[in-house]
C-alpha cells in the first residue's frame, strides 16, 4: 500500500471514530499509543495459537460430533454432548475429570461448589494469597451469611501476602495445621491492585504446600485467567481449577454455566452437590446450550487474545497519562483485568460510562453505583453485553471506595476492546479529569 492509499485510510478511520464521539486529540493520542505495541501484539497472537491448536486437538481426540450439539431436556440421562465436553475440557486443562454444567450459574457459584462439596465440619479452609473475591466473603463466612462454610463448622484462615505481592512462605508454613483440608489460590486480583499469580508463581506455592502437606486440596480460582499463558494451573499441581464460562472459556457464545476441572475424586464431589448424592454427573440436562459451549470454548484462545490486547492498550494509555495500572504496560501478563488507579469516584464513574457508551447493546444507558448483593460498599459497572454480565464481553466495574480502581476486562475482537478505551479516554478528558 502506497503513503498515499495509506494517508487516505487513516483519514477515513478518523472520520468513522469521528462519527461515533471520538475527538482528534484522542484519536491520534491512542494511535501513538497502539504503534508500539506492535511486538506485545504478536507475543500474544504466538499463545492464542499455542492454545486454538491445544483446544482443537482436544475436540478432536473427543470425537466431537454433529450428535454432541444436540442436547437432552429432563433428566438429561445418557447427553452423549455434555459427556463429551466434559471430556474435551478435561484433555484441555489436562485433569482427570470435569464437570461442565449450565446449571452452574456463575463463577461464584462454581467455587462454592468446589469448596463446599470438598470440604466437612471441622476442616479448615486456608487463602495464603490474602483475603479473596467479595462475593466469597459470604460463601466462606467471613461476612456472615446463610449457608455459609462458616454454618458448617468449616472454619478459615488467611495469610496475606507480603508488600512487595510475595508469598509469605513462614506465615503459610505456621498457617497449615492438621485440620487445613483445602487452599484456595486466587488467581486474578478481584478489586485489588496486587498483581495477578502467573502459573509459574501458582506451581510454586502448591509445590510449597504439598511439602509441609501432601493431602491437603489444592484449588485454583482461574477466572479471567484462561489462555493467557501456555499452561493451566492444573498443569503445574492444582487439584481443582475452577471458572465461569461466561468468562474465557465460553468465548463470548456461552450464555450461562460454569466448569470445575481436576482430580476425579474432586469432581465426583462437585458433581453430587451440585445434583444429589447417588445421580452426580449422570443427570442434568444440557437444555440446547451445547453447541454454544462448544463453539465458544473452539473461539475463547482468540477472543481472549483480543482481551489480552485491549487491557495491554488501556495500561499503556492511562500510564502515560500518569495512573497507576496494575499490571503497568510493559509487565507480563497473567489474566485480562486491567485495573487503573483514578484516586476520586470521578474517575471510576467517568470510565465506566465510557465503557457503556461503547457498547452494543445498552449504549444509551447510563451506569451508575449501587448497593450490589455480595459487596460491602456501592459498585459501578458498565457492560453492554450480549450475555448479561458476561465479562469477556467489553465491560468495567469498581467499587466505590479508595483507591478508586477501576477494573477493564473483555472485549470479543480487539477492535471493539480498541474504541471502548478510547471512549473512556474521551469521557474522562472531557470531565477535565485529564489532559492531552
Amino acid at each position: 500500500m502506497n503513503k498515499a492509499m495509506t494517508n487516505g485510510t487513516n483519514d477515513m478511520m478518523e472520520a468513522v471514530y469521528a462519527q461515533l464521539g471520538i475527538s482528534k486529540k484522542v484519536y491520534q493520542f491512542s494511535k501513538e499509543i497502539l504503534d508500539g505495541l506492535e511486538p506485545r501484539f504478536a507475543q500474544i497472537d504466538k499463545i492464542a495459537e499455542y492454545n486454538q491448536l491445544k483446544v482443537l486437538k482436544a475436540m478432536q481426540e473427543n470425537k466431537v460430533s454433529e450428535a454432541c450439539l444436540l442436547g437432552t431436556t429432563g433428566y438429561g440421562y445418557n447427553d452423549l454432548g455434555r459427556e463429551t465436553l466434559e471430556a474435551v475440557y478435561a484433555s484441555v486443562f489436562h485433569t482427570e475429570d470435569a464437570l461442565v454444567r449450565p446449571q452452574i450459574t456463575c463463577g461464584t457459584h462454581a467455587l462454592a461448589l468446589a469448596l463446599m462439596s470438598n470440604l466437612r465440619p471441622g476442616d479448615e479452609l486456608l487463602s495464603p494469597v490474602g483475603k479473596p473475591y467479595d462475593t466469597l466473603e459470604e460463601v466462606i463466612g467471613i461476612r456472615p451469611s446463610k449457608g455459609s462454610l462458616a454454618e458448617y463448622g468449616v472454619t478459615y484462615r488467611q495469610v496475606d501476602l507480603l508488600a512487595d505481592g510475595s508469598f509469605d512462605y513462614e506465615a503459610i508454613k505456621v498457617a497449615v495445621n492438621e485440620k487445613t483440608r483445602l487452599v484456595t489460590i486466587q488467581r486474578s486480583k478481584g478489586y485489588q491492585t496486587r498483581p495477578t499469580l502467573s502459573v509459574s508463581r501458582i506451581g510454586e506455592l502448591i509445590s510449597f504446600i504439598k511439602k509441609i502437606k501432601p493431602d491437603i486440596i489444592c484449588m485454583v480460582d482461574n477466572c479471567y485467567g484462561e489462555f493467557v499463558e501456555q499452561m493451566e494451573p492444573s498443569d503445574v499441581g492444582a487439584d481443582m481449577v475452577v471458572g465461569s464460562l461466561i468468562k474465557n472459556p465460553g468465548g463470548g457464545l456461552a450464555p450461562i454455566g460454569g466448569y470445575i476441572a481436576g482430580k476425579k475424586e474432586c469432581v465426583e464431589n462437585a458433581a453430587y452437590r451440585l445434583t444429589s448424592p447417588g445421580l452426580g454427573k449422570e443427570v442434568g440436562a444440557s437444555l440446547g446450550t451445547l453447541k454454544d459451549f462448544y463453539q465458544g470454548m473452539f473461539l475463547s484462545p482468540t477472543v481472549t487474545a483480543g482481551a489480552l490486547k485491549g487491557a495491554s492498550f488501556a495500561a499503556n494509555v492511562y500510564e502515560k497519562l500518569g495512573f497507576r495500572v496494575v499490571p503497568n504496560g510493559s509487565e507480563s501478563r497473567h489474566d485480562i483485568i486491567q485495573a487503573v488507579e483514578f484516586g476520586t469516584p470521578e474517575g471510576v464513574i467517568a470510565f465506566c460510562k465510557g465503557i457503556q457508551a461503547a457498547a452494543p447493546v445498552d449504549s444509551f444507558v447510563t451506569p451508575e453505583p449501587w448497593d450490589m448483593p455480595g459487596y460491602d460498599s456501592q459498585v459501578i459497572m458498565a457492560a453492554g453485553a450480549f450475555v448479561s454480565g458476561s465479562s469477556i464481553e467489553l465491560s468495567a466495574d469498581g467499587p466505590i471506595k479508595p483507591p478508586y480502581a477501576v477494573y477493564f476486562q473483555g472485549g470479543l475482537t480487539f477492535e471493539h476492546a480498541r474504541f471502548g478505551i478510547m471512549k473512556t479516554l474521551q469521557n474522562v478528558a472531557d470531565a477535565g479529569l485529564v489532559v492531552l
